[in-house]
């Protein structure tokens, strides 16, 4: 919030330090913010050793539903600054910029064809990482829900079926992921081979998202560096009561219908 409120343009582009940007992906970005409050292009992993392939398994999952959270956004300044900005005492800071701008009226593109550059974490870093993206998932009930499934679930296949069951189910965990690669252009950013990583990340799912419960349950919240963090993203019933009472108050406008 401190860069976006010195920032000079209104139209706005956040990211990761690991973000790479092209001259013709800024233009694209550009000229979605003309229409769009807030912009969510497609991250792609290059280089991509084992570590990349895995976790683009979890983006071609993602694509299906609802879209993939990079890590940069594009951010018309004026709607966030309305908003009153957003928490960045979350650990799914993106989600919740994304949520403050929609609690405001602001419309968001979801842009599965805008491929933007990611360099990957060293692997250390990335099985770090695991626990905490898993905990990320308590921003979205039903989700999570369906990921603390999937332990249970497969063991019941296993339990029922045997060997063949599970084969089955990470087959059609592969269908799923490469459907997911084919939407939105994506057979020109993923190779053939992404669809196949998706059984190894919804097996280290369906163990950390349980890992994720206890920890929130039991410990208050997950560590993120120095600190520990309990809240994953602020509800949208809460941001938009937030923006009701704003608008009562008469510090906002009155919200425009979401279009996307």
């Amino acid at each position: 919030m401190t860069g976006v409120q010195a920032a000079r343009h209104e139209h706005i582009i956040v990211a990761d330090d690991d973000v790479r940007f092209r001259r013709e992906e800024l233009e694209r970005m550009l000229t979605l913010l003309q229409h769009f409050e807030v912009v969510r292009p497609q991250n792609i992993f290059r280089p991509q050793p084992w570590h990349a392939r895995w976790d683009t398994a979890r983006s071609l999952l993602n694509r299906l539903a609802g879209g993939d959270w990079p890590g940069t956004l594009g951010v018309r300044r004026s709607a966030l600054l309305d908003a009153g900005g957003y928490s960045g005492e979350v650990l799914f800071e993106n989600l919740e910029m994304v949520r403050t701008i929609k609690a405001a009226g602001g419309r968001e593109a979801v842009s599965l064809d805008l491929f933007v550059v990611r360099r990957p974490p060293p692997a250390r870093h990335f099985v770090s990482q695991r626990v905490r993206h898993a905990y990320d998932e308590w921003a979205r009930p039903a989700r999570f829900a369906a990921q603390l499934a999937l332990l249970p679930g497969g063991l019941l296949l296993l339990l029922l079926g045997g060997p063949a069951a599970l084969i089955a189910a990470a087959a059609c965990g592969v269908a799923a992921a490469e459907f997911g690669r084919r939407k939105g252009g994506g057979r020109t950013a993923f190779s053939p081979s992404s669809a196949f990583w998706a059984p190894a990340w919804l097996a280290e799912r369906a163990v950390t998202s349980w890992i994720a419960l206890s920890i929130g349950l039991f410990l208050g919240g997950v560590r993120y560096r120095t600190s520990r963090l309990r809240y994953a993203a602020t509800p949208r019933r809460l941001l938009e009561q937030t923006v009701r009472e704003a608008c009562d108050k008469g510090r906002l406008e009155m919200p425009r219908t979401n279009a996307a």
